[in-house]
């Protein structure tokens, strides 16, 4: 079988997408009704094998079977397809990871599946019902293996590709294309009949009377045939994805002239606030004048009536300019409109010479150039979309936040979950830089799980090799592994040893040359591809606990003045514990004295020192070799925030959510304070038994760096973490607004007040509604959709943001268009519903939402965009979008929709003007 399937596979030839699929489909029949798609000359054409669309016989491996399957590849579809009783289906985009040979090793072993298979195995990682699945399989030759692996590959990197916000108009409005004249041909003759059509148009949210889509589908057909081949397809398409909204957009801004590059510097200057230079701007504008009218790739003019595009208002001919009073608009369906200021008629400035002077006499930019324009990356709503480390790296860790996971064993609930590597592949290959390690006894060694729970274990050693294999793919910053030690001291050397062996060079066991612990940590930069070690170190925090153990910290007061001297039996009581401890205080400094190259590092306060001359005592239950581990990164117990309290730059400690949130009631500002020179680290309380998350901006606004979160719970805390860290070029490192960094107390004390105005103006091809639980509702076809608008604000009101300016226009909104849960931190507005269109509902709908913000930190708050369908019924909102205000661009801008998981939708839009308004 191996060498037939072998054979079979070398004397196939290879074809792009669309010839292959040309091939498969039936040769019966004319000419005209073969699929003829679209050329595409761009060089990321995928080559996919004949052999794969008719499908191999794959071993499928499982806990339950090992059983032999024929898998197909529908490129077109952009599925995985194998006969099944269940789905037996997987979309290409919802594809987390493909693993094969090596990197699947741990997969394999735990099936007990044969060595010699491992060049064949390959593990596919997906999202599924918005859970994550595994599909495991085994190719019968090495050919059909390197077929199936390079294949899948490509695909899923174009797919990625397109995944990553807005642009790649031609290429997909191309994948579109092919994914539903596939799935509209049911008969499967390269044609399609007007009921095939009709059944089309449920499927993608439209709801038009039938003599309207009758009348469109006639104007494709332009052969009188009474059906569509491909290419009357996309003329069908044309006249169905048309926006009229945009071209009364187009036409306020040319007015009576012609869109010419005054006309478009004028629109990028006063409506997309662009900062671009004259020449930058220049070069876009001729990009897209080239852009000739009625391009295949962009809809025509021609629109579907008002049942279709359900727009409420057109434009007017000339739109106002932006309203300069403090009252917040009220939205109505009636008369809302956009907010866009008139291009000006008079003469453009002076500008420097043309650099394109054989190309700007002349040009104009046509309606379908001004489209594409909108839908391109040069016109991404995200200021980041470049994917570019653009931040000051050089300054020290206490200056980021940092990604950070907690329970990153976990895939599941913290009492019964699943402990395995796979929580720290997923976060690390997301550019999480801080995972935690929860360790204990094991029979062979160290293992890791939720201590006095049912979740299941996992060794140290496998989490190690899995943690070095992945750190750095995503990010090249430095790595802070979180470790709570349960450990005898016996298997507390088995961890030295295993992360000295596993991590080598990468591993920091020592100051970096030239930089010794002084008074400010080491930079990011610095650090690159290093690993830090941060746990508990008993020798300084078993010990300090003892020395000040009147102080200890105190939750319902972070900032106790009073002093061990101020009681004779505390004086007495710590006479004789340093008796006690006196030698062990020795021999720890001898340890870190010796591995750090400074004296006495690990104590906060040279002052206590004593003399080494009483007995011995009991030894301090931690391992040398592990304390040894622990330079930048010690770990110790918080004691409150005052004048006799001193940390060292290297001492972090770890707040529970609860302990958190009372230190931020009592004095936010001793936490700031300590967090521009020291790092600290959160994580969600106990009783979040189900694995939910706190909103991670609340710490932040605090200055805390290490914001652990559950990365297994796809929540609102996981969005807004999310929507932080695609920042920076998504390595993991965010620098601190400067307000937190700087000590300058004016910074903190600036409050100011805005309106985020923001106008809902359209949506594009909507995915249908999903259940609780991330399975679409099949019942009803078309849906109803609406948009809220939430702005996140962290909870500036406690010190020292509690100024005693009256609020009174920030309490919870009272307009009509406002959600009745809105709280004075978390303001929602909605639109109304548009009634029986997710292909293209039109809103044009103005809300304005006011915020406060302190210290100009519009990057710790956070606006979500969701589009739900009134039904009555509680589910899933359709999509999602999320960002950071400060990493939100202003003007007229096409948001990606995300589903729950936040993985983008192919197709799905949200056209929006923004503005950010201060109130006078």
């Amino acid at each position: 079988m191996d060498g037939q399937l072998s054979n079979q596979a070398s004397d196939r030839p290879s074809h792009t997408l669309h010839e292959a699929h040309e091939e498969h489909e039936p040769t019966s029949g004319s000419a005209e009704q073969q699929p003829q798609f679209p050329s595409n000359s761009s060089s990321d054409e995928v080559k996919v094998p004949v052999l794969l669309l008719h499908g191999t016989p794959l071993i499928k491996v499982s806990a339950k079977k090992v059983q032999a399957r024929l898998f197909k590849l529908d490129p077109d579809q952009g599925q995985i397809i194998w006969e099944s009783k269940k789905s037996g289906v997987i979309a290409i985009e919802s594809i987390k990871e493909i693993r094969a040979g090596e990197d699947a090793r741990n997969y394999r072993e735990q099936f007990k599946i044969a060595s010699d298979t491992e060049n064949r195995w390959m593990t596919i990682i997906y999202l599924a019902d918005g859970k994550y699945k595994t599909l495991h399989v085994i190719a019968l030759a090495a050919d059909v293996f390197r077929m199936w692996f390079n294949t899948l590959k490509h695909l899923y990197a174009l797919r990625q590709e397109l995944m990553s916000g807005v642009g790649n108009l031609e290429r997909r409005q191309q994948a579109w294309e092919r994914l539903y004249w596939k799935s509209a041909d049911e008969s499967g003759d390269a044609r399609l009949a007007w009921v095939e059509v009709k059944k089309l148009c449920l499927r993608l949210n439209v709801h038009a009377p039938e003599e309207d889509l009758k009348q469109r589908f006639k104007e494709a057909d332009i052969h009188n045939r009474g059906w569509l081949d491909f290419k009357d397809f996309q003329r069908f398409v044309k006249l169905l994805k048309a926006r009229p909204e945009l071209k009364r957009l187009y036409n306020s801004i040319r007015g009576a002239g012609v869109f010419d590059f005054d006309a478009f510097t004028r629109f990028m200057r006063q409506c997309q606030k662009s900062s671009l230079s004259e020449s930058e701007l220049e070069k876009m504008f001729h990009r897209f004048a080239l852009i000739p009218p009625q391009s295949p790739a962009l809809p025509t003019n021609k629109a579907l009536p008002d049942t279709l595009s359900a727009s409420p208002a057109s434009f007017a001919a000339s739109l106002p300019l932006p309203s300069t009073d403090d009252t917040p608009s009220q939205s109505s369906s009636s008369d809302s409109h956009l907010v866009l200021p008139v291009p000006s008629p008079a003469p453009s400035p002076q500008r420097a010479p043309n650099p394109l002077p054989s190309e700007s006499s002349g040009s104009t930019l046509s309606l379908e150039g001004f489209s594409s324009f909108l839908l391109s990356a040069e016109n991404s709503p995200f200021t980041d979309h470049h994917a570019r480390v653009w931040h000051d790296m050089t300054r020290p860790l206490s200056e980021y936040y940092i990604s950070s996971s907690h329970n990153t064993y976990l895939v599941g609930h913290q009492l019964v979950g699943v402990s395995t590597i796979e929580g720290y592949i997923r976060a690390l290959l997301h550019s999480c830089r801080s995972v935690e390690l929860d360790i204990f006894d094991g029979d062979s060694g160290p293992v890791i799980f939720h201590g006095k729970t049912l979740t299941s274990k996992v060794s140290l050693r496998e989490v190690c090799l899995a943690i070095a294999k992945y750190a750095f793919v995503a990010s090249p910053y430095p790595i802070i592994i979180s470790a709570e030690v349960h450990c005898s001291l016996a298997q507390q050397d088995q961890i030295a040893e295993i992360m000295k062996t596993t991590f080598g060079d990468a591993l920091v066991t020592a100051p970096l040359q030239g930089r010794e612990v002084t008074d400010t940590l080491p930079s990011p930069e610095e650090l690159k591809g290093r690993v830090l070690i941060k746990a508990k170190n008993l020798y300084v925090d078993e010990t300090q606990a003892i020395l000040d153990k009147a102080q200890p910290f105190d939750t319902e007061s972070s900032s106790t003045e009073n002093s061990i001297s101020d009681s004779e039996h505390l004086r007495a009581e710590l006479k004789e514990l340093k008796t006690e401890f006196e030698q062990g205080l020795s021999r720890a400094r001898s340890v870190l004295q010796r591995v750090r190259g400074q004296s006495g590092a690990s104590s906060p306060s040279k002052a206590r020192r004593t003399s080494n001359t009483e007995p011995d005592r009991p030894k301090i239950k931690m391992s040398f070799a592990l304390a040894a581990l622990l330079v930048y990164t010690v770990g110790v117990k918080c004691r409150g925030f005052n004048k006799k309290e001193q940390y060292a730059v290297e001492h972090i400690f770890s707040l529970s959510e609860s302990t958190a949130n009372k230190i931020l009631k009592q004095g936010m500002m001793d936490l700031i304070k300590h967090n521009r020179t020291h790092v600290v680290r959160t994580y969600p309380k106990g009783l979040r038994l189900n694995s939910s998350n706190y909103d991670p901006h609340r710490y932040w606004a605090a200055g805390a760096q290490l914001v652990a979160i559950n990365w297994q719970t796809f929540d609102l805390g996981y969005m807004i973490n999310h929507a932080m860290f695609q920042r920076n070029g998504r390595v993991g490192y965010v620098l601190k607004p400067l307000a937190l960094r700087s000590s300058d107390k004016t910074l903190l004390a600036r409050r100011t007040e805005y309106y985020f105005d923001v106008t809902i103006i359209s949506a594009q091809q909507l995915p249908r509604a999903k259940d609780k639980d991330g399975r679409e509702i099949l019942t009803k076809h078309i849906v109803d959709p609406f948009v809220e608008v939430t702005l996140l604000i962290p909870d500036w009101t406690h010190s020292p943001f509690d100024l005693e300016t009256s609020l009174s226009n920030y309490s919870s909104p009272t307009s009509p268009g406002s959600s009745a849960s809105s709280t004075a931190r978390t303001v929602t507005y909605r639109t109304g519903v548009v009634k029986n269109n997710g292909f293209n509902p039109v809103w044009e709908e103005a809300l304005s939402i006011p915020f406060d913000c302190v210290g100009e930190m519009k990057d710790l708050i956070f606006v979500k965009f969701e589009v739900k369908e009134d039904d009555g019924e509680e589910h899933s909102p359709l999509a999602v979008y999320c960002s950071s205000l400060g990493s939100l661009e202003e003007g007229f801008r096409h948001l990606p929709l995300h589903d729950q998981q936040l993985s983008q939708y192919l197709f799905s839009t949200l056209f929006v003007q923004i503005q950010v308004r201060a109130v006078a």
